[in-house]
């Protein structure tokens, strides 16, 4: 008998429309696959939802706070419904931004310089010799994200909007100019890296997700060198956080500084978009897996204790 999966999808993060169609796209492909597939829109009443269910495996397809940060996965565990992705710890670690750039760098990963400060703070005067970049602690898609450029006068006020809803705290990090990079991880195998190329301000949510809103270049055109140096600190992050299943690393890559330049880690995604504008799917494709393939290895590698 063919196993049954709930396609966790939906939530009420910023990410509830990605999430959507993610879950949509990974239904649809564990239905192909030959799966029996329960798609549920998460709402506070999860728990009691999943227990009348009573689902195999759950099919985590939720993006942002609550579905990647450890919380949908403790209560998993509870539950004892095997999951996919990474675990409670993992996805705890990986988003909370602040927290993963600590582990990541005592792991030997390079990473950026960044400072904490509240909203106010950073509104107030530069907190940072520009150019530099705010992003929210905890939150994906490129959410709350601002650029600040090097001839900035002021920082940006609209960080004090009244619809703010990304933390009262910030990251505040070094801008790294250059080429943005990605890199994949299935299991305990680094997949190919994409350079993302984007005529917008930069890779933000319109970019991720509008239909051409972005290129991908696969397998990004590097030395070799370099695209051996993405994938083996996408495995190293992976296996610095603890995190299980499939992972995204993001990077950037700044040729001009000196004669391999400069790469860096900017953060690690534990729950990538599996959209028909996604990277990991095509990375894995690009590696010989089908969409079928991808998301049914994610099924039959789900476990609790992870």
């Amino acid at each position: 008998m063919s196993k049954h999966v709930a396609v966790l999808m939906g939530g009420w993060s910023n990410e509830r429309p990605v999430s959507l169609s993610s879950g949509a796209e990974c239904a649809a492909a564990l239905r192909r696959a030959g799966y029996r597939v329960t798609e549920i829109d998460v709402e506070r009443d999860i728990a009691n939802v999943l227990l009348e269910l009573k689902p195999d495996v759950a099919f985590n397809a939720l993006h942002g706070p609550f579905g990647e940060s450890g919380m949908i996965q403790g209560l998993l565990e509870l539950l004892q419904i095997p999951y996919t992705h990474s675990g409670v710890l993992a996805s705890a670690l990986a988003m909370d931004k602040h927290q993963a750039k600590i582990m990541l760098k005592a792991a030997g990963i390079p990473v950026t310089d960044h400072v904490i400060a509240s909203r106010p703070e950073v509104a107030r005067t530069h907190v940072m010799a520009p150019p530099y970049v705010i992003k929210p602690i905890a939150e994906g898609s490129s959410f709350g994200v601002f650029i600040v450029k090097v001839d900035a006068s002021h920082p940006p006020q609209e960080i004090l909007r009244e619809d703010w809803n990304c933390g009262e705290e910030v990251m505040v990090e070094r801008y790294i100019p250059g080429r943005e990079l990605t890199c994949a991880v299935m299991g305990d195998v680094a997949l190919g890296v994409t350079e993302i190329v984007t005529d917008l301000n930069f890779y933000n949510y319109e970019a991720k997700y509008a239909s051409g809103g972005s290129r991908h270049i696969i397998p990004a055109e590097l030395k070799p060198k370099i695209y051996d140096e993405v994938q083996k600190l996408s495995l190293a992050a992976h296996a610095a956080l603890g995190c299980r299943g499939v992972t995204r690393s993001d990077f950037r890559y700044n040729e001009a500084a000196g004669p391999d330049g400069e790469l860096v880690f900017l953060e690690i995604n534990t729950q990538p978009g599996m959209t028909p504008t996604s990277l990991a799917p095509e990375q894995a494709a690009f590696a010989g897996h089908s969409f079928e393939d991808l998301v049914s290895w994610m099924v039959e590698d789900a476990s609790c204790n992870r």
